[in-house]
C-alpha cells in the first residue's frame, strides 16, 4: 500500500514538472502596437522586442499606428477580436490610457505599456498593467548634468547665463515634460543662471529639429549657447543647421540631445553633439517582453518597471559605438 501511495505521489509530482514546463514552453499570440514606425528610437525598439520573443518562440504581430490614436485603438480591438494572450502597447498619446485600459479590461487580456507612461491614477485601473520604461526625469537631469560639467558650464558668449533653445517632442508627453523641465533643473540646481530664447514642439522629428534650429539661430544668433532636444532624431536636425548657419559645437555651441542613436553617438566622437543619454533599447525591450510573459502566465506585476539611462559623452561614446 505504501509503494503504491509513493507511486501516486511521484506520478502528481512528474505531472506537476511536465504542466509547469509545458506552460513556461507554451508559444504565445503576443500583439504589438507602437505609436509610429518612423520613429528612430522606436524602430531599434520594436526589432529588438521582436527578436527577443521570437527567439523565445512566441507569435509576434507588430503594427504601426502612423501617428494617430483613432488608429491604434482600432488595432487594439482587433488584437482583442483575435484572441492574443497579450498586449505590449507603446501609445500615440498617453492621455489614451484609460480607454485602453478599459477595452483590455473587458477582455482579460493583461497589458504592458512601453515608453510612453500612463499616469499613476490609470495605472491603478487594473491589477493586470505594467509599465515598463525609463524614468524621463532622470534623461533630462543627466542633459543638464552633461552641460554643467563643460569647461565653460554651458555659457559660450561669457554674459554669465546659460541661453538656450529647448527643442520639445510632444507637450502632452510625459517623456517630453519632463526632459524639458529637468535639464534646466540640473543647471540651476548646480548655481547656473539660465535664459530660455526659444522652446517650440518638434513632435520626435530630425527634418522639425532642423527647421526650427534653423529659425532659433537665425533669430538669436551667437546669443544661443546651447540647443537642448529631446531627442536624438531633433538633435540631429539641429546639426544640420548648426553646421548651416556657421556654428562649430564644441567651439562655439553646445547640443545634447537623448536616446544615444548610433548616428548620433558617431557625432558625438567626432565633437559634432556635445553628449547624448542612452535610451536602452535592449534592456527596456527585453524587460518589455519578460513581463509580457509573465502577465500571460498569470503572474503578479509591479506596476513600474524602470531602466536606467546613462550619459554619453566624449569620455564614453567609443563604448558605445562599439555595440
Amino acid at each position: 500500500m505504501k509503494k503504491l501511495l509513493a507511486l501516486v505521489l511521484a506520478a502528481v509530482m512528474m505531472l506537476g514538472i511536465v504542466s509547469v514546463v509545458s506552460a513556461e514552453q507554451k508559444s504565445l499570440k503576443i500583439g504589438v502596437a507602437i505609436y509610429k514606425y518612423d520613429d528612430n528610437f522606436m524602430t531599434l525598439y520594436r526589432t529588438e522586442l521582436e527578436k527577443y520573443l521570437t527567439e523565445k518562440g512566441h507569435q509576434v504581430t507588430i503594427v504601426d499606428g502612423k501617428g494617430d490614436q483613432a488608429e491604434q485603438t482600432n488595432q487594439i480591438n482587433s488584437f482583442i477580436a483575435d484572441k492574443v494572450d497579450v498586449l505590449i502597447v507603446n501609445l500615440v498619446q498617453s492621455t489614451a490610457a484609460a480607454t485602453v485600459i478599459d477595452l483590455v479590461k473587458a477582455a482579460d487580456i493583461p497589458t504592458v505599456f512601453i515608453n510612453r507612461e500612463p499616469t499613476a491614477e490609470d495605472m491603478q485601473l487594473w491589477d493586470k498593467i505594467a509599465y515598463v520604461g525609463a524614468d524621463a526625469r532622470q534623461s533630462g537631469t543627466f542633459q543638464g548634468e552633461i552641460i554643467a560639467e563643460t569647461e565653460n558650464k554651458g555659457d559660450y558668449n561669457g554674459n554669465g547665463t546659460v541661453d538656450y533653445v529647448m527643442l520639445v517632442g510632444d507637450p502632452e508627453n510625459v517623456d517630453a515634460q519632463y526632459r524639458t523641465e529637468f535639464s534646466i533643473k540640473a543647471l540651476e540646481d548646480a548655481g547656473l543662471k539660465v535664459n530660455k530664447l526659444f522652446e517650440q514642439r518638434g513632435d520626435w522629428a530630425q527634418e522639425k529639429g532642423q527647421e526650427l534650429t534653423a529659425n532659433a539661430l537665425a533669430q538669436f544668433g551667437k546669443d544661443v549657447d546651447v540647443v537642448f532636444a529631446n531627442n536624438d532624431a531633433m538633435a540631429l536636425g539641429a546639426v544640420q543647421s548648426i553646421e548651416a548657419a556657421g556654428r562649430v559645437v564644441g567651439k562655439d555651441i553646445y547640443l545634447v540631445g537623448v536616446d544615444a542613436l548610433p548616428e548620433a553617438v558617431q557625432l558625438v566622437l567626432e565633437g559634432k553633439m556635445t553628449g547624448t543619454v542612452l535610451n536602452d533599447h535592449i534592456g527596456q525591450s527585453h524587460t518589455a517582453g519578460d513581463v509580457a510573459i509573465k502577465a500571460a502566465a498569470g503572474e503578479t506585476l509591479e506596476k513600474n518597471y524602470t531602466v536606467d539611462y546613462v550619459k554619453v559623452t566624449q569620455t564614453n561614446a567609443a563604448e558605445f559605438a562599439a555595440k
